[in-house]
Parts: structure tokens; sequence; C-alpha cells
């Protein structure tokens, strides 16, 4: 067969130009929405994301075969379940989060809590897991009222931008802002890199290889990238061994270890080594010899210690086919014995498919270091995992180890994303401080937040050259803070001469009723026993229209915009505490 054409330099730069424009256009379009979309109600967006949800989660299946078939990278099947994790069990997660208006009041300290969308969304989605991580960004960032622009890897472009259409789609019948989904489909390094630094995107969620999560963190932008995982799996002599062995092959062949949580090595006590031994080869672990390890490491393993991408994902069997080796038809994973980490033991790297390193040790004094051995060479604040029934070596793991999700008797690669584990569902998986990351968080819709707060004065000031008994007395003539903190208030509106509080009143439910687009009425007669409110939110006209009962608003009280919309919609308000003349 003919060798491919090079691509001129010259078309490769017109390329590189296009999509450096394109990115350009996008994210001006999504700073557009984003002006709409940071208004909506909590109501509407909920809306917003119940219907993206709804509209891709029966595409699962479609979605997982067009990945495979363009990626080549995976199995359908697993495929499949990561795009119902996200679909679902993020999607279930992330709904009853409040994004919108007063989160919290802390009546103690005084303050209030607001939420405010960070804006503009960069996602980087990889070829790897590119459905279930768009699905994923999609909801996290339309939840936290933040418009995105996704940037696919240039070998998963088909598979991604169907996502976005479906998603897009629902979301704009839903009442979503055009411009709020915005995906590349022109992509290169050059147009990635220039959405990342555009002026209109306010914040970077980076999912890919090390190169581009290090370009993300220097764009000038606040980001969110993942580092590599690397990880460890520490069998200790009280653990279960068959299903220490189960969680292991399942962990390691779940798409092809494609995850960045995926196992990597095996690090077992001395004690039941060849007893855990016997169960993975019993489960389709086949373990390399001397020559074998050579072989696989050639074709498997580039000079740079980073893994061949044209086995990344791929079946055990289809890697010892390209080594040269022989093994048995149902092999599942192929295990190296390995003496040591690092350069001179290029198996010990993140491998992203179904091989494992494999490493003996006398205690869990030597597997705590050498697990820490491991994530030093590529995994450094990830995942790692322990089996043991032992409570105390559990928590020294816990104590000791450089990685932010230690999952304990469970498979790292669905235990880290919060498939098998009370940790937050997700798809992008912060490594904190050791992993060079902002967070070491498993990121969410409130990762997309910032957080105003109103803060009130709990201890008055002391005047300059004042004496610290004149502070004492002015706190003692302060008066206790008792009750809610004080909401401000909206300055008084003088009533125009001649207008009686009748008068008045019926304005008001008059211009309440056309707002609501229901015909003008007199309005509801409150409670003459419930006093006027001083500030109304969101919840408690929720709570107001699940009791059947009205609220009393005056000229001075304080109606956030979500409460009036879904007030009026409701007819909820009732005027009162008018001003008489």
């Amino acid at each position: 067969m003919a060798s491919p054409q090079p691509v001129s330099s010259s078309k490769s730069s017109d390329r590189d130009l296009a999509s450096m424009a394109e990115a350009r256009a996008l994210a001006r379009r999504a700073r557009q929405a984003q002006a709409e979309i940071a208004e909506l109600s909590q109501e509407r967006i909920d809306a917003i994301v119940d219907a993206m949800a709804a509209a891709v989660a029966p595409q699962s299946e479609a979605l997982a075969k067009l990945a495979v078939e363009e990626t080549g990278y995976g199995v359908v099947a697993d495929k499949v379940q990561k795009n119902q994790f996200s679909a679902d069990r993020v999607y279930r997660f992330i709904r009853p989060m409040k994004t919108v208006g007063v989160l919290n009041r802390f009546e103690d300290r005084k303050i209030i809590e607001i939420a405010e969308p960070f804006g503009v969304v960069a996602a980087i989605v990889p070829s790897t897991n590119p459905t279930s991580t768009a699905i994923y960004k999609i909801l996290i960032s339309l939840k936290a009222r933040c418009a995105i622009v996704i940037s696919p890897h240039p070998s998963a472009v088909r598979c991604i931008t169907r996502v976005a259409e479906i998603m897009n789609e629902a979301a704009r019948g839903a009442g979503a802002p055009e411009g709020s989904i915005n995906w590349m489909t022109t992509v290169t390094l050059e147009g990635t890199q220039e959405l990342m630094k555009s002026r209109d995107v306010a914040v970077i969620l980076a999912t890919g290889g090390m190169g581009l999560v290090r370009a993300a963190y220097s764009s000038g932008k606040p980001a969110y990238g993942v580092g590599p995982g690397n990880a460890p799996c520490y069998v200790e002599g009280s653990a279960d061994i068959r299903k220490a062995a189960s969680d292991i092959i399942v962990g390691k062949t779940f798409d092809n270890g494609l995850l960045c949580s995926s196992p990597n090595s095996v690090v077992v006590d001395a004690g039941i080594s060849e007893e855990l031994k016997r169960e993975l080869v019993g489960q389709g672990a086949y373990f390399l010899n001397a020559a074998e390890i050579d072989a696989v490491t050639r074709v498997l393993v580039s000079p740079q210690r980073l893994p061949n991408p044209a086995l990344v994902g791929r079946a055990a069997t289809l890697i010892a086919e390209k080594a040269g080796i022989t093994v048995p038809s149902g092999t599942r994973v192929l295990v190296a014995p390995l003496a040591g980490v690092g350069r001179d033991y290029p198996l010990s790297i993140e491998k992203l498919c179904p091989v494992l390193s494999w490493y003996v040790v006398a205690d869990w004094r030597e597997g705590c270091e050498r697990c820490k051995e491991i994530l030093r060479y590529g995994g450094m604040g990830h995942t790692m995992s322990i089996h043991s029934r032992n409570d105390q070596i559990i928590l020294e793991f816990g104590l000791k180890k450089p990685a932010f999700r230690i999952v304990v008797n469970t498979p790292t690669t669905h235990g880290s994303v919060g498939m098998t584990t009370g940790l937050d569902p997700a798809m992008t998986l912060g490594c904190g401080g050791w992993g060079g990351n902002i967070t070491s968080d498993n990121i969410s819709p409130k990762h997309l937040l910032n957080i105003k707060r109103l803060a009130y004065e709990l201890r008055p000031a002391t005047r300059r050259g004042g004496s610290s008994r004149d502070a004492e007395a002015a706190e003692t003539q302060r008066p206790a803070l008792t009750g809610p903190p004080p909401l401000p208030r909206a300055p008084a509106a003088p009533t125009p001469a001649g207008v009686d509080a009748a008068t008045v009143m019926q304005q008001v439910a008059s211009y309440l009723s056309t707002k609501s687009g229901a015909p003008p009425s007199a309005p509801s007669a409150a409670d003459p026993n419930q006093s006027v409110a001083a500030f109304v939110c969101e919840d408690d006209v929720k709570e107001a229209i699940k009791a059947g009962r009205k609220i009393v608003i005056g000229e001075r009280t304080i109606v956030t915009p979500s409460a009036r919309d879904l007030a009026e919609a409701h007819r909820v308000f009732a005027p009162g505490g008018w001003p008489r003349t």
C-alpha cells in the first residue's frame, strides 16, 4: 500500500489559521450567551439540565459505538456504561444543587453567600473518554450557568460533535440562550491554545496529556487540569484475595484501561503473593517472563517513556500479538513482574491499556514505600487502592500516601469517579498540589461558581488613637444580636400627594397580574397577623407555594429576580404594609 502523502506546510498553516479563527468566533458567541444565561432562574437552569440529560441518556449506546469506531479505543459496552454514568449518575448528583441566588445564610456570622457563575468555560475533551467526558462537562457547565466551548481531540471530533448537537438541541428547546453550547469542528493544537487564551474565556476544564494540561495552566486563565494516574493497588495480608484479584482485573480491563485512574501496578505482601497470583491467573491474567517483558516494552513504551498511541486502549491479546508473544486466547491482562520503579523499568509508567506491573513486598510498611515510588513516577495526587481488612493499616495509608483518592476494597477505576464509592461522581479528577493542580476534588458545578458574600459588621472598628477601654465601651453599648441578620432595604419611594393606599395597592396588583399574563384583579387578602417580609428569595416562594399561603410584601421588601418570576407565575405575593396618607 502506498504511503500517505505528507501534508504541505501551507495547508497545515491554513488549517491552523482556520482553527484559531473558529476558536475566537465561538468564544465571542459564548460570551454573548453568558450575559443571558447568567440571569436565568434556578427553575429555568434545572429545566435545561433535565432536558439535556433526558435527550442524551437514550443515545448512550449509539455514542459509544461512534466513539470506538472513530478513535479505535476501548470497549463499546464499557463506553455505554461511562456514558450512562455521566448522563444519569452525574446528572442525579448535580440536579438538587442550588446554583442561583442566595446559597447560604450564616446567622451566627451574619454572612449571606450568593452564587455567581465563573463565565465561559473552555472544555478540552480527550479521545480516550470522548463522549462521556463531553456529556459530563456540558452538564456541569450549564448547571453552573456557564456557557461552554468544547475543543475536541482531533481524532474524536465526530463523536464529540454528536454529543454537543444532541445536548444543544435539548437545551435550546428548554430555553437556553443561543450560543450556550459551542464546539469546534476544525481542531488543531494552535486553535485549542487560541481558545484557552481568549479574553472571552473565564475558566478552562482540561482533560488530556500532560502537555495540554500544562498549556492550560500557562494560558493565564484559571484552569482545572488532570495529571496522569499510574494508580498502584496494594493488597495487604488480611485482604479478601479473591475479591482483590477481581477488583484489579475488573478495573484494569474496564474500557481496556483508558481511564486515568485505571490500575497500573499491583503491590502485594509476600505472604499472600502466590495465592493472589493464582487468583489473577484464574481470572484471565498472564504473567510475562523476562524475555516477554522486554518484547512488550519495545512495542508499548516510547523512548520518551510514554505509552504507544497505537496500543492505548487495545486488548491484551492484541498487545501480545504485536510483541510477538503467544498467550492463551482468554487472556485479559498482561502482568510484568518488576524489580523497581523509574526509567530503568519502562513498564512502571502509566500504561492506559491492560498491562500491569507486579511488585512483591515484605509487609505493609515496605508496600507503603513502594506505592509512594509508583505515584512519584507519574501519578502524584491522583488515585490508589488498598485491599485490606485491617482498618488501622487502611488509615495509615490514608495518612501517608500522596494520593487524594485512596479507595478501599474496590476497583480504582470505578471507585475514583464515584461509581462504587460515595465520592462525588465526576469525569475530571483534581490531583491537588502534589499533581500541580489547583484542587484535589472531583470537579462539579460548584467549581464553576464564584461565591459573593454579604458580611455585616459584628464588631465595631476601633477609632484611630482610641484606647481598648473605648472599644470595650462601644461593644458594651452595642445592642445584642438576636434573630436573623438585618437585610438591606431599598430606599423608600415617597408616595405622590393625593394618592391613597387603596389606589397604590390596586396599581401593584395590576402590575403583578400583567407580568404573569393573567387578567388584572384585586390583590388577594393577606392574613392580618402575617408580617411584611423584609426579603424574599426563591426558596421562600417555593415554601409558600407548597404551603398554599401568600407572602406579604411592602414597599421596602427586597425580592430577588428568580423569586419574583416564580411568585408572579403562581400569584403568591399579597401587598401589605403600605404607608397611609
